[in-house]
């Protein structure tokens, strides 16, 4: 599964051809979670509130790449990786 960003020990990534709806995969040390690109809704798993707070940033101020990516990853092209908070 590809990288698409890493920040704080945040790591991001995308799966190819993946289920809907449009989402991402977040891991931070053991936690993993699932969230959704479009309203930031956590639909897996759970990672700590302060993990969780800097990737819903992350996400607000990439919403349209991460969807852009969601789609190519859909044909399973390869993905561009999104820069990081800093």
């Amino acid at each position: 599964m590809p990288i698409i960003s890493v920040f704080y020990g945040i790591v991001i990534r995308m799966y190819h051809a993946d289920h809907s709806p449009p989402h991402f995969h977040v891991q931070y040390g053991s936690s993993r979670a699932i969230i959704e690109i479009k309203n930031g809704e956590l639909l897996r798993g759970t990672i700590p509130k302060n993990a969780l707070r800097l990737t819903q940033g992350w996400r607000k101020m990439h919403v349209k790449e991460l969807l852009n990516l969601w789609q190519q990853a859909q044909q399973l092209e390869s993905l561009k990786r999104i820069p990081p908070l800093e």
